[in-house]
């Protein structure tokens, strides 16, 4: 056989395997598309008690070509039974179903994993308290301008569709507005948000002991030492350069139906098992690729380390981070298998978002109280070499050189900030030099950077609070 030949036939087998693959995959959309919404309709419907109707519409206007599928869905909301159902062209049909307490879950056809929660008894906040009970007024003009900016909609799109911005200066809430059927215990959904609470599990699984960041992970499928993924690390993970083929998560649009990750999500009854079956593209720690799979697998860690119940995981949540941080409105979403969908399914309100933020600007303490271990606020806000987005371990962050944070700094943030960042315009923005934390929540597309306002936010917030300017006195 020539050289010539043996050429084409590789080519002809490499151009045929990737038309399988693409077929596949290509199968995968409709389900991948209709558990998206079902997901998303169910978790705000029933948790955050927003209207089903204006949810579909504010998010598929922030997704980029998702109308070229949504005109031809069927969407049911079941208000007695509390579950959603949605189809496509009548195929790909996706059913999520609500549990007290545990958010939404899709179901494919098994029973769902252990449901019965432990009770909630709250214990005293060790987090001085960031604000009273009724709503913060701007405590001056120029943060008034700021959030009215933030909520203005332009003439033609993108819209913004902000839906909650808090601001709290020195521990304090000093300006909070929301959307109409928002208000300060709404439980909102952070999607990418969530890994930032993740990365702060984590960290106490190494405040304990039970975990090291520069050690190989537990995971049972990778424990023959021939086996490459055997030395991926818990920081190759919170970095995203574990190197496992999961295709990407960076993109909110139509395209994104296509990625592995996203069966993943919306096909899997055990997110974690499918991220744990996949195989290296990449040397662990080499390559930098942002996917949900990486947080999946750590959320299963969690779950393993707390008790092996989706139970154990939410006792363990609110005795070290929810109840010392006095976050009462947050709810953590779980698969079938009741692993808690790290990757982007935690819901919380506004005030408790910021409350996560205020740990990280307290460099982990709550009060008098080590929540995370020392140097682990430095660690997350540490840039990850080739996160050309400008990303740490669990935050995204400005520090570095990295495309992403220099573009950050030219628009007008502080070098030293970094941040807990979500889909479609969610933020958690940290900014250390100013004491000061910044809560974004709403439905905005991804590209062009400047559609959800942030950028204005972040400006007219430091000018607003910075030395020299003018606050009312208490909240």
């Amino acid at each position: 056989m020539t050289r010539r030949k043996l050429f084409l036939i590789l080519a002809a087998s490499t151009a045929c395997g990737a038309l399988a693959l693409s077929a596949a995959r290509a199968r995968d959309a409709p389900k991948v598309a209709t558990g998206f919404v079902a997901n998303i309709v169910c978790s705000e419907t029933f948790v955050s008690g927003l209207d089903p109707r204006r949810n579909v519409t504010e998010t598929i206007d922030a997704m980029p070509g998702a109308r070229l599928l949504t005109w031809a869905m069927d969407t049911e909301v079941d208000l007695d039974r509390r579950d959603v159902t949605v189809t496509l062209f009548g195929l790909g049909r996706s059913h999520a179903v609500y549990r007290e307490g545990l958010g939404c879950t899709l179901e494919h056809g098994e029973m769902l994993a252990d449901t019965a929660l432990p009770p909630a008894r709250p214990q005293a906040a060790s987090l001085p308290e960031i604000a009273g009970p009724v709503l913060v007024a701007p405590q001056s003009p120029q943060l008034a301008a700021a959030l009215d900016r933030a909520f203005a909609e332009p003439a033609e799109p993108p819209f913004r569709h902000t839906r909650a911005v808090v601001v709290m200066k020195d521990g304090r809430i000093v300006a909070e507005r929301y959307a109409d059927g928002i208000g300060i215990e709404t439980p909102l959904l952070g999607f990418s948000m969530s890994k930032s609470a993740i990365s702060a599990l984590i960290g106490i699984l190494v405040r304990d002991g039970k975990l090291a960041v520069d050690r190989p992970v537990p995971i049972a499928a990778w424990q023959d030492p021939k086996d490459p993924r055997h030395a991926i690390t818990v920081d190759e993970l919170l970095r995203h350069t574990a190197g496992l083929a999961l295709g990407s998560s960076l993109e909110a649009s139509l395209a994104s139906v296509l990625e592995p990750v996203n069966r993943m999500k919306y096909m899997e009854s055990d997110m974690a098992a499918f991220a744990e079956r996949a195989a290296l593209e990449s040397v662990p720690g080499r390559v930098w690729n942002y996917h949900d799979g990486n947080y999946l697998i750590l959320s299963h860690l969690i779950r393993n380390a707390a008790g092996g119940h989706a139970a154990d995981v939410m006792r363990f949540a609110r005795r070290e981070l929810f109840d010392p941080l006095g976050m009462r409105n947050v709810v953590m979403q779980f698969d079938a298998a009741g692993t808690p969908e790290g990757s982007g399914a935690m819901m919380a309100s506004a005030r408790d978002w910021a409350r996560l933020g205020q740990l990280y600007l307290n460099d982990g303490m709550a009060g008098d109280k080590r929540i995370l271990p020392e140097g682990w606020v430095k660690y997350s806000a540490s840039p990850t070499p080739n996160g050309w987005v400008g990303i740490g371990a669990g935050f995204w962050t400005n520090l570095g050189d990295s495309l992403g944070a220099n573009f950050r700094v030219k628009h007008g943030w502080p070098r030293d900030a970094f941040f807990a960042k979500g889909t479609i315009g969610q933020y958690a923005i940290i900014v250390p030099s100013q004491h000061l934390v910044i809560v974004r929540l709403g439905r905005s597309p991804n590209m062009p950077p400047e559609a959800d306002g942030v950028f204005e936010l972040v400006r007219d917030v430091v000018t607003a609070t910075s030395t020299g300017a003018r606050l009312a006195g208490g909240n």
